[in-house]
């Protein structure tokens, strides 16, 4: 369902022309079959998608989608084509390019000195080890890294008053549905790329929204996977109880294609040790376009979307009830009032920001900052830089304590684990908490539509995210287009139990394939007010 704009939305305003219109819209099984054909080889890909990059990330559009093209993009696309053209073929990511949000290692030694910076000048100069646990997975699997994505710095957690998709690095992202409206974060850059079609996927990490929000309000699919299915190895982290690394694209094949190559255990990451035990993903085994028959969804409604997007919600409700899905409307999470309260995660989050943040910036090269410490006195000596829209309270909160040796830190991972889990998604899945009995998933909108962006009181128009109560959990999400609502796109999040991936798959590819809610950006200046 897409609701109409309103008269005065110039909707008729036509989108702007980038090079190789070819790529418009262009799937990884499009592109596949493109390879094998030999329409096209990878080299051609690659220089094909930077052209489109130089058109819209600067200049007129200037997306700020990308802070950096991958200068050995074309070398690793030369052999793939070789690799070929002597019938070794390495699956279906082969010679696919792709882009990884710069929060994400890439070996410096294989990409021609490329660093990961997390948006943060402090890290624009020393470079990392090598590559992220995900990264070598992609790189195995045929895939070329075309690029590092902009995002929200240090992946929005380090003010109380950020701006969404701004870095110094990179700049202030913007949305290519309507440029003056937000890409939302963290993964602002890998969600404006693609959805601009300057990329056929990304990569993008979620603590909490920083995948299923960009995807939501640029049309996108994102899966967010259960803690430990893909590796944080070589990630910048904010908190080893809720970071994990995901999938954005554009269709929910391409999505599940780039999930079954990521997944799978590190022993680098400890948390991914189960994922071997309980998924064994396949790009396409769990594509189905009639899963939702007969599925029980349990509709959430404790989030609070703006009226326009409960309208547009209520519509996707009407047409899966007659698409003959059983709604079990109204569920609550019963530990959700104390959660809100309390917000016993924030202090998960101050405390394992602390430590994560010093264990990983240990494997970078020498020369760069040591701790967060390190990092806080970098920010005030360059604040005309870093400290220019925003500061660093969140940063400064979690200086103040002992890291995971912090006296308070066990009691909080422990009342967040039960408030997200046995009092929060499980007690509504398993039944205990509905009428309805055990349930395949819970739905609800993401979140509202992009809201302006505003570098001086940040992000005080984005409203009613659902993705919250999982990422405490650490339970999957996919969030899968359902309309928009004045040309901005509204997702629509599936939500289930841990390792759930394979259903919610089945869910999301049903419903994009009864909705076919996704329409390409067209690059609006603005909305008109009337």
């Amino acid at each position: 369902m897409v609701l109409d704009p309103p008269p005065s939305a110039p909707s008729s305003t036509p989108a702007p022309e980038l090079p190789h219109a070819e790529l418009e819209e262009a799937t990884i099984v499009e592109l596949r079959r493109r390879l094998e054909r030999g329409e096209v080889t990878s080299a051609e890909l690659v220089a094909a998608y930077r052209a489109r990059i130089d058109a819209a990330d600067r200049g007129a559009l200037d997306l700020r989608s990308i802070i950096a093209a991958n200068p050995s993009a074309d070398e690793a696309a030369a052999a793939l084509d070789a690799e070929r053209a002597d019938g070794r073929v390495r699956g279906p990511l082969h010679g696919i390019p792709i882009v990884l949000k710069d929060n994400i290692d890439t070996d410096p030694d294989l990409d021609g000195g490329l660093t990961t910076t997390a948006g943060s000048l402090a890290l624009a100069d020393p470079l990392p080890g090598g590559d992220a646990g995900v990264t070598a997975r992609l790189r195995a699997a045929g895939a070329i890294v075309l690029a590092k994505a902009n995002l929200s710095e240090w992946a929005n957690f380090r003010s109380t008053s950020s701006t969404s998709g701004w870095s110094a690095v990179g700049g202030s992202g913007r949305n290519p549905y309507v440029l003056d409206r937000t890409p939302c974060g963290s993964s602002s850059g890998s969600g404006t790329a693609v959805a601009a079609n300057l990329a056929p996927v990304a990569l993008g990490t979620e603590t909490n929204g920083s995948i299923v929000c960009p995807s939501s309000v640029n049309g996108l699919v994102g899966i967010k996977p259960t803690v430990g299915l893909t590796s944080r190895a070589g990630v910048v982290p904010i908190s080893h109880s809720q970071d994990t690394v995901g999938p954005m694209a554009r269709t929910v094949a391409d999505a599940a294609a780039v999930l079954a190559a990521i997944a799978g255990v590190d022993d680098r990451d400890p948390a991914t040790a189960a994922a071997g035990d309980h998924v064994a993903l396949d790009d396409r085994a769990f594509l189905d376009q009639d899963g939702l028959v007969g599925a029980r969804l349990g509709v959430a409604r404790q989030f609070e979307p703006n009226p326009v997007t409960r309208a547009l919600f209520d519509g996707v409700l009407d047409r899966l009830d007659d698409l003959g899905v059983e709604l079990i409307d109204d569920v609550e999470f019963p530990g959700w009032d104390e959660l809100v309260e309390r917000r016993p995660d924030r202090d998960v989050l101050l405390c394992e920001l602390r430590t994560g943040l010093a264990s990983y910036l240990a494997t970078r090269r020498t020369g760069g900052p040591a701790d967060l410490d390190d990092l806080i006195r970098f920010n005030l000596d360059h604040a005309e830089d870093e400290l220019r829209w925003f500061g660093q309270e969140l940063f400064e909160l979690a200086a103040e304590r002992d890291g995971v040796d912090d006296p308070g830190y066990e009691a909080a991972r422990v009342a967040a684990r039960r408030l997200g889990r046995e009092d929060g998604l499980d007690a509504v899945l398993d039944g205990a908490a509905n009428a309805g009995g055990r349930l395949d998933a819970v739905i609800a909108p993401t979140l509202g539509p992009a809201w302006a962006v505003d570098l001086v009181n940040g992000d005080a128009g984005g409203s009613g995210s659902s993705a919250g109560i999982a990422a405490i959990a650490g339970y999957p999400l996919v969030t899968v287009p359902m309309g928009a609502v004045a040309g901005l796109p509204v997702g629509l999040t599936f939500m289930g139990r841990a390792w759930s991936e394979p259903t919610l798959i089945r869910l999301a590819s049903s419903f994009e394939a009864a909705f076919d809610a996704r329409r390409p950006p067209r690059f609006l200046p603005t909305i008109d007010r009337g």
